[in-house]
């Protein structure tokens, strides 16, 4: 899976899980200050993403995220990582 698809995948369950308006997703869109998603919402997102990329995701993995793109780079990071 590209960092793209990753992306519109991103995209698709912030429009429709959380009622986020497309104009707002972008890279550069901060979680919490401009999508409004919480820790709850983004525990959520995990959850949703976990079958699509048939790996467990540990929630510690995104402590330090913040923007789509931290999102986007910590995913691709761990369908990358052999030992996950």
């Amino acid at each position: 899976m590209t960092k793209q698809e990753l992306f519109e995948r991103l995209r698709t369950i912030l429009q429709d899980t959380f009622d986020v308006p497309s104009e707002k997703i972008h890279l550069e869109a901060r979680l919490y200050e401009d999508l409004d998603v919480d820790s709850i919402d983004a525990v959520d997102m995990i959850v949703q993403l976990r079958p699509l990329l048939g790996k467990r995701l540990q929630p510690d993995a995104f402590k330090s995220v913040r923007t789509l793109h931290d999102v986007v780079e910590t995913v691709y990071g761990l369908l990358n990582d052999p030992t996950t």
